[in-house]
């Protein structure tokens, strides 16, 4: 059984204190990672403050190379990197390869800043006087990341901090932590220099020395709403930049002219693709009408159907939760909703797979009836649970997704053009999917919710991630001829 270190300053970084990595489809420990705390994180600052001297001064021409060159790696390792991830996460091998894909758009995006990162230029603003604006890094800055994607979602971060001159300093989940060793080994490959990126594994002590550290510029954040809130507070206390990205409950609204078929195929694997556990899941159906009785029938199907087994088995389409206690909490829901009056069309729970009775497997549920005062309804499961509402019209449904606290995603079917651009317009929700069941903005754009969705203002990567991890200077000059005579003035400058 190995034990995973920290990368540090080009480096792995050995531990003593360790925790167990398990291996969900079979629930045996299969390595151990290392937990760092200040003394990790001070020595990764150091080493990034160091390089932040030489890799800021580079050119952009240096850095978007080396950007190139770990696409190419990240495109010639992703079945590698993604039966990693499926080892320590449970997801499907394919899924993970779509994560990779995913976040390798970020890095494609990073690849192209030279002309994002154009500033511009106005001559003679003044007689004589031209001004002109640029951007400039931060220093060093660090990503906090979760597990459901421990490849995408610090691709979402690091591509863009590095590119635009900073250095970075990742501290990913301790569910799955080998990705990110991974990916730092790949960038060392790529030419980047020791110190630009870094990775400190550990819990909650590495997250206190990162928000207090005064060493870091700025935080990026992706997890759960209490825990954003709290990252959001202690990091903007301490003068630093955040990016907090929070929980989700999102909605899938079907109305009765929506082709069914077509709706419940991409709702269910909306909702129980890597077995629910995706910030843009698909937790909550809205049938609208007439649409209810049909849409459940079909979803009922379709539950029944999925394949769930191992990740790395051909044809397994959902594999097991991250860890056992994720798996109880998830069934624990399940029986608190037909306690509550749900109805329970399809039951996931005490699903045994052959050959991997230990593994923290639990099946699709489907509920039924749920009302929005149910549990069910309100707290985000992060499993695979969908939960059917019925209201009578899409006044109604957009009444029901803007009501929940969140705001990250939502979606319509529907064949009307005139419902989809009344509920685009009106729903209080960030990323919006019509016809789409999960509407992850590609790269140049960024991703964020509304609501509890996103604390603070900054969603990621895109044009919003450039921002973040840039500051502007303006830059006013004059170059008067050797015998023109300027004349100092003691009153408010004007551009006269």
């Amino acid at each position: 059984m190995h034990t995973i270190p920290h990368w540090i300053n080009g480096s792995p970084v050995p531990g003593t204190d360790t925790q167990p990595v398990f291996n969900p489809a079979t629930g045996a420990e299969q390595a151990h990672v290392v937990l760092g705390g200040t003394t990790e994180i001070d020595a990764a600052v150091k080493a990034a403050t160091q390089a932040f001297e030489t890799w800021s001064q580079s050119s952009l021409t240096q850095r978007t190379q080396v950007m190139f060159t770990f696409r190419q790696l990240l495109v010639e390792h992703e079945e590698e990197l993604g039966r990693i991830i499926s080892a320590e996460h449970g997801k499907t091998v394919d899924d993970a390869r779509g994560e990779i894909v995913r976040g390798r758009e970020v890095v494609e995006f990073a690849c192209g800043l030279g002309d994002v990162l154009k500033g511009s230029f106005s001559d003679q603003v003044s007689r004589g006087i031209d001004v002109h604006d640029f951007r400039q890094p931060l220093g060093v800055v660090a990503g906090i990341t979760p597990f459901n994607f421990p490849a995408m979602v610090p691709l979402w971060m690091h591509p863009i901090a590095l590119a635009t001159g900073n250095t970075f300093i990742l501290k990913p989940s301790e569910r799955d932590p080998s990705a990110a060793n991974f990916v730092a080994d790949l960038y060392q490959k790529a030419g980047l220099p020791d110190g630009v990126f870094n990775v400190v594994h550990g819990g909650r002590t590495a997250v206190d020395a990162i928000l207090a550290h005064p060493g870091i510029e700025a935080v990026s954040f992706v997890g759960s709403t209490p825990i954003a809130k709290y990252v959001h507070e202690q990091a903007t206390a301490a003068g630093k930049r955040v990016q907090a990205l929070g929980g989700a409950k999102n909605h899938a609204v079907v109305l009765p002219d929506a082709d069914l078929e077509f709706a419940a195929d991409h709702i269910t694997a909306g909702a129980y693709g890597s077995a629910g556990e995706r910030c843009m899941a698909l937790s909550v159906a809205v049938a609208v009408g007439d649409a209810a009785d049909g849409l459940v029938q079909v979803l009922e199907r379709k539950a029944r159907e999925v394949k769930v087994g191992p990740g790395d088995a051909p044809g397994t389409e959902m594999g097991p939760l991250v860890t056992k206690a994720a798996q109880e909490r998830v069934e624990n829901a399940v029986a608190v909703a037909h306690t509550q009056g749900a109805t329970v069309v399809v039951d996931g729970r005490g699903l045994k797979i052959d050959g991997h009775e230990n593994g923290f497997f639990t099946g699709p549920s489907l509920l039924d009836h749920v009302t929005t005062e149910m549990d069910a309804y309100k707290d985000e499961l992060f499993g695979p649970v969908l939960a059917i509402v019925r209201v009578d019209t899409l006044d109604e449904a957009i009444d029901v997704v803007n009501a929940n606290p969140y705001g990250n995603g939502t979606a319509l079917f529907t064949a009307s053009g005139e419902a989809a651009r009344r509920f685009q317009r009106n729903v209080k929700v960030g990323m919006i999917g019509i016809n789409v069941p999960v509407p992850v903005p590609m790269s140049y754009y960024s991703f964020g919710g509304w609501k509890d969705s996103l604390i603070g203002d900054s969603p990621i990567h895109g044009p919003e991630g450039i921002r973040f991890y840039t500051r502007p200077k303006v830059v006013t000059t004059r170059w008067p001829e050797p015998k023109q005579q300027v004349i100092a003035g003691f009153t408010f400058p004007t551009s006269h």
